[in-house]
């Protein structure tokens, strides 16, 4: 695509000009205050274009996020069955040991 640069008061005088190239041509219209780039006048398709790469980021960031977090959610449930099958076996110890306490008091 191509790009013009153009001076504000460039941009003023000629505005009907500039929006039809935008919005017919396709160009970019590089707006220039004191000799620095402050704005863009582009396509409508363009806009559309850069909406939809904006929505895809942010589709991508929350499944990424969504990703995190099962995986944080996955190693909780991990760390929680380690803890439960340890709190099992002991248990278990526990009662053959009290078992074997009433067993010996017979």
């Amino acid at each position: 695509m191509q790009s013009t640069t153009v001076t504000l008061t460039e941009f003023k005088q000629n505005l009907g000009e500039f929006i039809n190239r935008a919005s017919f041509r396709g160009e970019r219209i590089v707006l220039l205050s004191h000799g620095k780039e402050r704005a863009a006048i582009i396509s409508l398709e363009d806009l559309h274009l850069l909406e939809a790469i904006q929505h895809q980021r942010g589709q991508e960031t929350y499944q990424r996020q969504q990703q995190i977090l099962l995986n944080e959610a996955r190693q909780l449930r991990e760390h929680m069955a380690e803890y439960q099958t340890g709190s099992t076996t002991i248990l278990e110890e526990v009662r053959e040991e009290r078992l074997n306490d009433i067993l010996d008091m017979r």
